[in-house]
């Protein structure tokens, strides 16, 4: 079977209708205006020679440039706005004039060390930069059949071809990114060398000898590379008084602990920071930077659906399962180290210190979605759906216009959602996800079917036999769900439908009449710190000729679930974290009179109620603590709407 491509999917209303609405008419350009408040979209002009300036931002900004193009060009297949149109082609057309004539284009150097190329690239990011060039021309190609962008990435890739193609292991990135970007890239072209770059990028990394000593030596040389940046700044700002001052927003807030600068450095030093301490082959932890790690098993699961590769997939599936049941949080975080935004040790998952970056979440949806598309196995489709409502939803505001970076577990009120951030890495990356979602939605032949994700939508499976599939869902807050067979003449299949770990079963129902379906499992169950059972997840298969208007209603059994912590953890072992059916809720002190850090609630009393005033309309549970108090239960992904205020996941009872 296939997934779906953006083509054959609309999102057709529900849940994630809306949100892919509040993407299209607001975030995006909302998202456009601070990367040219924050003069991001200026150093493209600065490096094109349109505009005099001072190059601002970090070396890696003009990732966030891309990613928010990768973003638009995914938006603008279902939602056709002549303004965003416009912006598009606009940038589209600036970064050709941007680039030099071999392909390179890294605004870093070319504004502020004409000549200099690939330095530091444990540091620096100037593949992660291409990366995401290249994702944006691939998304921008298979939704508009243009080839404008996609030429600029090419010529791009090329380069990075000719010139590493035989490099030794120095030569990979510090930043994981343009290996998934390549294999994309040799998906809509066809062109081997890509495919060939990038399993030379994996299986080159965690080779270089001496690491630490070289990475001492590039950290040193970036410092004073980006020191003389700054001279050079303050001496351009004295030669031009009347240029507007310009101060990146504030980095994101987040508890630190003493020893989190140790760590850092012992991380960065060894090669766990950026996956570089051992041979992908031979690394059997989630370790080091978070988002680093994930896109770096994306990029091998990608690798591992070729044929010839497959040798990769039990080592995969053993570092996955070690991830999701020693190192990953109850919202689905990932990330549990501040600075080094990274994995700690097993069961190491403090819910207030917990780093749980939303591109962190993003990364690990991405493996898993990947490791379904090369298994078939429904736990990766779990995991997704789960991050998705909490951990990666969780890092936009209700508006679209303001953000989470981290997202802690447990808050004392000191932490904000902010309308921008200094590193604005998250915010377009899950624009980009929430415009894609149809692509989740299934996966098909000419003989089955397999229904992903639960989202409103209309799916093209066969336009030649004009079959048309359309689902009908109440998730995440109602349990029932409607697929309906839209065609000229009867057809067989083989109807695959996920069957979440969060469900205590499912009535299914064909024309009303209630039907019997037949599950299976493959992936062993496995005990977990954060006491969510993915590998409980299931599909349930209907077998069967079916006929046009025929009607599969599912009866997810959505009961509020107590979800206790293992004793391992700190601070929250053996409490319980409150959820139904897909999400995770949590109590806000702005709702709740109570010391809501030290609840302990009556199991009896609590409720699912949608509150029409709460949040402009939300599903909550309501409850009692032992005393009889009254608590207020929100959806954890909407906390901070609000203000601020202090927020935890974990009662007891």
């Amino acid at each position: 079977m296939r997934e779906a491509t953006l083509h054959e999917v609309t999102i057709s209303g529900g849940f994630w209708g809306d949100k892919q609405k509040l993407n299209a008419d607001h975030a995006i350009f909302y998202q456009w205006q601070k990367l040219e408040d924050t003069r991001c979209i200026d150093n493209f002009r600065i490096a094109a020679g349109l505009k005099s300036g001072f190059r601002e931002g970090f070396f890696f900004a003009d990732s966030d440039a891309y990613k928010w193009l990768d973003a638009a060009s995914r938006i603008m297949f279902h939602y056709k706005d002549p303004k965003l149109v416009k912006l598009v082609d606009g940038f589209i057309d600036l970064l050709g004039k941007a680039q030099q004539p071999d392909g390179y284009l890294y605004t870093y150097n070319q504004i502020h060390f004409p000549g200099q190329r690939w330095v530091d690239l444990q540091v620096e990011h100037e593949f992660y930069c291409l990366g995401h060039l290249i994702e944006a021309a691939v998304s921008h190609f298979e939704t508009t059949a243009e080839t404008k962008l996609l030429s600029i990435a090419q010529k791009a890739a090329d380069l990075l071809v000719k010139e590493f193609a035989d490099s030794s292991a120095e030569y990979t990135d510090g930043h994981e990114e343009i290996e998934i970007a390549l294999i994309k890239l040799w998906k809509v072209t066809d062109r081997i060398d890509y495919l060939a770059l990038a399993k030379a990028f994996i299986e080159r990394r965690g080779t270089i000898k001496s690491f630490s000593l070289k990475m001492i030596s590039q950290v040193l040389d970036s410092n004073r590379r980006m020191k003389l940046v700054a001279k050079n700044r303050q001496k351009w700002l004295r030669g031009h008084p009347d240029h507007k001052t310009f101060k990146l927003p504030e980095r994101n807030k987040n508890v630190v602990p003493f020893w989190a600068a140790p760590r850092f450095v012992i991380n960065a030093l060894s090669g766990k920071y950026n996956q570089q301490h051992k041979p992908a082959a031979d690394q059997k932890k989630a370790e080091g930077h978070s988002v680093r790690f994930c896109y770096l098993k994306t990029a091998e699961a990608m690798l591992a659906q070729i044929p010839g590769q497959e040798n990769r997939i039990k080592l995969l599936r053993e570092i996955w399962t070690q991830m999701v049941t020693r190192r990953m949080y109850v919202t689905g975080g990932i990330g549990s180290l501040p600075l080094s935004e990274g994995f700690g040790r097993d069961y190491e998952l403090d819910p207030e210190v917990a780093y749980a970056e939303t591109c962190a979440a993003l990364g690990s949806m991405f493996w898993s979605h990947e490791m379904a598309n090369l298994t078939g196995e429904a736990p990766y489709e779990d995991l997704f759906e789960w991050q998705l409502y909490n951990a990666a939803s969780v890092g936009i505001a209700r508006d679209g216009c303001s953000y989470f970076y981290n997202n802690p577990l447990t808050s004392r009120g000191k932490i904000n959602r902010a309308e921008w951030y200094d590193i604005p890495c998250c915010p377009s990356n899950l624009s980009r996800v929430w415009a894609s979602l149809g692509k989740n939605v299934c996966s098909f032949d000419h003989t089955e079917i397999r229904i992903n994700q639960y989202f409103s939508s209309e799916i093209i499976i066969d336009s030649q036999r004009q079959i048309v599939l359309h689902i009908d869902s109440e998730l995440p807050w109602g349990n029932h769900v409607k697929i309906r067979f839209d065609m000229q003449k009867p057809a067989p299949y083989d109807l695959i439908m996920r069957l979440p770990a969060w469900a205590d079963g499912c009535s299914v129902l064909l024309n009303g009449q209630k039907v019997g379906v037949s599950e299976s499992s493959v992936l062993p169950r496995a005990p977990s710190a954060n006491g969510l059972d993915f590998f409980a997840a299931r599909w349930m298969r209907l077998s069967r000729k079916f006929n046009p208007d025929d009607e599969i209603e599912l009866i997810f059994e959505m009961p509020i679930r107590l979800i206790k912590q293992d004793k391992r953890l700190p601070k929250c072992g053996g409490k319980f974290a409150l959820a139904r059916g897909p999400i995770i809720y949590c109590l806000e002190s702005v709702d709740n009179s109570a010391d809501i850090m030290s609840v302990k609630v009556n199991p009896e009393s609590l409720q699912p109620y949608f509150d029409s005033k709460m949040l402009d309309g939300t599903w909550v549970i309501r409850g009692e603590d032992i005393h009889g108090a009254p608590l207020i239960f929100i959806p954890y992904m909407l906390w901070a709407n609000r203000g601020k205020s202090s927020m935890t996941m974990f009662i007891n009872k």
